[in-house]
């Protein structure tokens, strides 16, 4: 007699190598745990340049879903009674700035987030790359907002390492590879090249690069595994009871589509059929998803190398798990746009928020450093109104803005995308 999970194998077998050829993407893998029984499909090729082909077995690139192992990691540490979640940083690394270990779990330190130095391949990477971060500005006060910050996890994988006296990626295996069987796990491309391993994709292409520095390690720049193991962790998330308070609300997320709200690793999405936790992530050319369902007992791993993500993802965790409702504008929502309008800034991006004759709202970005080197490209697109201070780019494909704050003068402080992006005073662009 065929169970629920056993139509979903089947679904997935017959199903993805439509999707990959409908987006464009290059190859994909995808497994799904419903009460520990796994099923599992991959579709196309690890690279274009050589046509090997994507299997169950491959390991792809999963991003900033690493923010949740990392999380993990620390989380073992507090459940020792070594590390201490409301304790100030700088009692585990002296001399850092002000910010608890919880802040960091949940995005709310407020300091610049996306710094990607490259401080070497050595053990010492993350010490240094710590170090870089006391001259980076704080864009608000710790623990007042939740704003995605990279280089906080990069700071939590270096606490692990002063806790464990070892390398961070050396910790990972020891304390999560190796005691949950995720034997198609890698480190680093010198790991990753034993395994059937994807290659990151831009505009159809391989990507010049495989990974992204070490010192972002923690944070997402490089670990790959197989939808399989990615799986392992997932369970060890659903059996156990010990790592339940990472799924607990710490700080409600502003109304831009990443979910309701932020645990300590996890983005907590409210869904028609009931909460569900996970992450995403990206990195050169690769993206990755998880999603997991404890009321159904149910997790969904989903890897790509390139193309368009968003849909096929978003078919696959539609039937696996439910998505939320595509937001739709409305037209009834009045533009503010003297509250709007303006420049705001980041070390990824300068976006210009404008006003034109008919009070029309227009935004445009341009990718800054990193993030325009690895492929981001310049837009610009129409906002509409959508909830209150949260807007919706026209463009399809890009997710709500919101405008939160006060400059002083009745104009938003920020621009928030995931990211708080700071006002640059005196510009308003109207």
């Amino acid at each position: 007699m065929r169970t629920a999970i056993d139509e979903v194998g089947e679904w997935l077998r017959e199903r993805l190598p439509g999707l990959a050829e409908e987006h464009g993407v290059p190859g994909v893998a995808v497994a799904v745990d419903a009460g520990g029984r796994v099923v599992e499909a991959a579709a196309e090729v690890l690279s274009t340049a050589t046509g090997v082909e994507a299997t169950v077995d491959s390991v792809f690139q999963i991003g900033s879903v690493t923010k949740a192992l990392t999380a993990t990691l620390v989380m073992q540490l507090v459940a020792d009674g070594r590390v201490e979640l409301d304790a100030p940083v700088a009692g585990y690394l002296p001399g850092f700035r002000e910010a608890t270990v919880r802040q960091l779990l949940c995005h709310t330190a407020g300091f610049e987030g996306d710094v990607f130095t490259d401080t070497g391949k050595g053990d010492d990477c993350l010490e240094r790359y710590v170090e870089l971060l006391a001259d980076v500005p704080q864009i608000f006060e710790p623990g007042r907002m939740f704003s995605y910050n990279n280089a906080g996890y990069s700071v939590l994988g270096r606490i692990v390492e002063v806790m464990r006296g070892m390398p961070f990626d050396r910790c990972m295996r020891d304390h999560l590879f190796t005691p949950l069987g995720m034997t198609h796990a890698a480190s680093d491309p010198y790991e990753a090249i034993l395994h059937r391993a994807a290659v990151g994709h831009l505009g159809g292409r391989p990507a010049p690069v495989w990974a992204m520095a070490r010192s972002n390690a923690p944070a997402g720049s490089m670990l790959a595994m197989t939808a399989r193991d990615l799986l392992a962790f997932a369970r060890a998330h659903l059996a156990d009871e010990g790592l339940r308070a990472m799924r607990e609300s710490q700080v409600t997320l502003p109304d831009i589509g990443w979910g309701t709200a932020w645990g300590l690793g996890w983005a907590l999405h409210d869904l028609p059929g009931g909460p569900v936790f996970g992450h995403d992530g990206n990195t050169i050319g690769q993206s990755a998803a998880l999603r997991i369902d404890p009321g159904r007992d149910v997790s969904v791993a989903i890897l790509i190398n390139g193309g368009d993500r968003r849909p096929l993802m978003k078919e696959i965790l539609g039937r696996v798990i439910g998505s939320p409702a595509e937001p739709v504008p409305d037209p009834a929502q009045r533009l503010d746009v003297r509250r709007c309008a303006g420049v705001y800034l980041s070390s990824t991006s300068r976006t210009t928020v404008s006003g034109d004759g008919q009070g029309r709202l227009w935004l445009e970005q341009v990718p800054l450093g990193p993030v325009a080197e690895v492929g981001d490209e310049p837009y610009r697109t129409e906002l509409l109104g959508w909830r209150g201070d949260s807007l919706l780019p026209a463009e399809p494909g890009r997710g709500p803005v919101a405008f939160l704050g006060d400059d002083g003068q009745g104009r938003a402080r920020y621009l928030h995308t995931g990211r708080a992006d700071v006002r640059v005073a005196g510009r308003t662009e109207a």
